[in-house]
């Protein structure tokens, strides 16, 4: 079934372009209207009554929404602290305004922040929010493709050489014995809907949130495939600072913890309401269609953020595999410890 240019054009899904994805709930022109804020000058949250600067790591979306939510209800004022939200461009590197000084706390992978810690950025990972690994492969509801050793002589495709879709391709590969002499890897851009569509791939590594929901609201019947069957050594979306920073703030973390959890648990009550808050960051949600897909978008991401301990808590188990997984797969500049990674602010 061919998707429309539309549609397809608007699934860019790196992790940095995770948050604009999918859905295309945005354009250029709204990012220059609604970005929450520009880059401003990071100060202490105890030396300036609790204000924060936290890094959006792409254009606004409804993957947003428990920000949104955190500032618009309050609950970031009632924690004491004076929040900003600040989009980034679509050039922006995703740690640089973090390095910079100009943001508190960046949204971003861990596996994204573990890869810049070793590029040299001194970025501490202290909450993990997508408790769930949002990439998965992506095939045909008919596919006789029913896991990832099923691709031997078949092609699968992602945008390039980075970011999550590769982290997982090369997880995927290290898991089931596979290299690109078993399996056809073809580096398409931001096209996978596209591809997928028209059969010129088999299968695609794309988001559960995102990719897979534009397709199957473009009309296309799709499946997730496990790209590893014991789970990704790879850890999710989180929350990010500087070590000194940290130190700094590391009280004020715990309260922007505690109004994101009110704020997640409002998105999965009052769904509706979310949508329109989010509707004066996205003017696009105003179209009826893009609202419906929107909602979709957001119940498949509320499901990412469950865990079985407190909210934003961390895996020490993952991010020990992780840590190695990208080192023998020579994703890291240098070694990088995962206790020198992380941090958890739930104990």
């Amino acid at each position: 079934m061919a998707i429309s240019h539309h549609i397809v054009s608007q699934s860019f899904l790196s992790r940095r372009r995770l948050l604009a994805g999918g859905l295309a709930l945005t354009g250029a022109g709204a990012l220059a209207a609604c970005s929450s804020g520009t880059a401003s000058r990071a100060a202490s949250a105890s030396a300036a009554g609790g204000a924060l600067t936290i890094g959006l790591t792409y254009t606004p979306n409804i993957q947003f929404a428990p920000f949104y939510v955190a500032k618009e209800k309050g609950y970031f004022t009632r924690e004491g602290l004076n929040v900003t939200l600040r989009h980034h461009g679509a050039q922006e590197s995703l740690l640089g305004a973090l390095e910079a000084g100009h943001e508190d706390v960046v949204f971003a992978g861990g596996d994204e922040m573990m890869r810049g810690r070793s590029n040299g950025v001194d970025v501490v990972d202290w909450a993990t929010m997508y408790q769930k690994y949002p990439v998965a492969l992506i095939v045909p509801e008919d596919s006789p493709i029913r896991t990832p050793a099923d691709l031997r002589g078949r092609t699968v495709g992602l945008p390039g050489q980075q970011g999550e879709n590769y982290f997982t391709l090369r997880a995927m590969f290290k898991a089931y014995g596979l290299s690109e002499k078993d399996v056809k890897v073809q580096y398409i851009g931001y096209t996978q809907s596209a591809a997928l569509s028209a059969k010129r791939v088999d299968a695609v590594i794309g988001f559960t949130n995102s990719d897979a929901v534009a397709l199957q609201t473009a009309g296309m019947k799709v499946r997730t495939v496990s790209p590893v069957a014991d789970g990704l050594p790879l850890v999710g979306v989180g929350l990010g600072s500087k070590s000194a920073n940290l130190r700094t703030n590391r009280q004020a973390y715990r309260k922007m913890l505690t109004a994101l959890d009110k704020a997640v648990a409002y998105c999965r009550e009052h769904p509706d309401d979310v949508l329109a808050i989010t509707r004066k960051h996205v003017p696009a949600l105003a179209n009826p269609q893009r609202r419906a897909a929107a909602k979709a978008t957001l119940a498949r991401t509320l499901e990412l953020y469950t865990a079985s301990g407190a909210f934003g808590s961390q895996n020490a188990g993952t991010w020990t595999a992780m840590s190695s997984f990208m080192q023998d797969n020579g994703l890291l500049s240098k070694p990088v410890p995962a206790a020198d990674a992380y941090t958890d602010l739930t104990k």
